[in-house]
């Protein structure tokens, strides 16, 4: 063990942050498992336990909003969720295993993998604020091209709504917007206008576009006729979520700074204590080996 007062410091902070980020990955992969392996057991569990009597949040769960939750937790949601989880999960095990066994243990193999990792990480976020600066516009871009493919593509109305879609409805309710750049993305998603033609209602936007009343999550038009005949005084329809994102970006943007700037100080000095308990255990070792 060493003896050096700054490197058994660095050495328990490594120990005590990954032990933290293996209990909740752990945590992330069991439920990513369980998803992944019996959907059916999981949306019973949900729904049972989210509008059972006794449950805190059977309170405020009413009909509708219960009618919400099993769209979340229809299959397909659950699928596309299940291995998202899966590989967020495994790769903050992974990493975190390393760091904590590598500190624990005081191996200079895995405390140099662990550190390797985080070098790699960091230096893949620099890179990419770096490019999304230098070349802003390109990055607008595709970035715009990529929110207007997801709703070409899989923006859906009606029953059996996947994780696009309901996404997109939370994003328009809460953000008080209305598509990438505004109503008429709608008009080019072939799956939306295919199925608001099957309804026969005349649809022109979702309800998520509309000026909405009571909790947004329920989608409830303040003007019933909003989605058949939009005005800027029902609707947000000349309001893009994306000019929208952008806008309280840069109102934030302080904040915004000051959450990169903490998560890399997090991720250079996890770097920073493991090559110095690297080089301790290192210099430890040799001392012992030489007297």
């Amino acid at each position: 063990m060493v003896a050096d007062c700054g490197a058994n410091c660095a050495r328990w902070l490594l120990c005590l942050t990954n032990f933290i980020c293996i209990c909740v990955s752990t945590g992330v992969l069991i439920v990513a498992t369980w998803l992944a392996a019996d959907k059916a057991s999981f949306i019973n569990t949900t729904l049972n336990i989210t509008t059972s009597k006794y449950s805190p949040a059977s309170n405020f769960v009413d009909e509708e909003a219960e009618k919400i939750l099993k769209e979340f937790v229809e299959p397909a949601v659950i699928e596309q969720a299940a291995y998202i989880l899966l590989a967020l999960g495994g790769l903050i095990f992974i990493i975190s295993f390393l760091g904590y066994c590598g500190a624990i243990k005081e191996s200079r193999v895995l405390l140099t993998t662990y550190g390797i990792f985080l070098i790699i990480i960091f230096a893949l976020q620099v890179s990419l604020i770096l490019l999304s600066t230098l070349y802003k516009s390109q990055a607008d871009h595709h970035s715009k091209g990529f929110l207007k493919t997801s709703l070409s593509k899989y923006y859906t109305t009606g029953a059996n709504k996947d994780a696009v879609t309901l996404s997109w409805d939370l994003i328009m309710a809460h953000m008080s917007c209305c598509g990438v750049d505004g109503y008429q993305d709608f008009r080019t998603a072939p799956l939306f206008v295919q199925k608001s033609g099957t309804e026969g209602l005349g649809r022109q936007v979702p309800e998520s576009c509309c000026i909405l009343t009571g909790d947004p999550f329920l989608l409830h038009p303040e003007d019933p006729s909003c989605i058949t005949s939009p005005t800027h005084a029902n609707s947000y329809l000349s309001n893009g979520c994306y000019n929208k994102f952008s806008n309280m970006v840069n109102d934030n943007v302080n904040m915004v700074i000051g959450v990169v700037v903490v998560l890399a100080a997090t991720q250079l000095l996890a770097i920073i204590f493991s090559f110095c308990l690297c080089r301790a255990v290192g210099e430890e070792r040799d001392y012992h080996y030489k007297y």
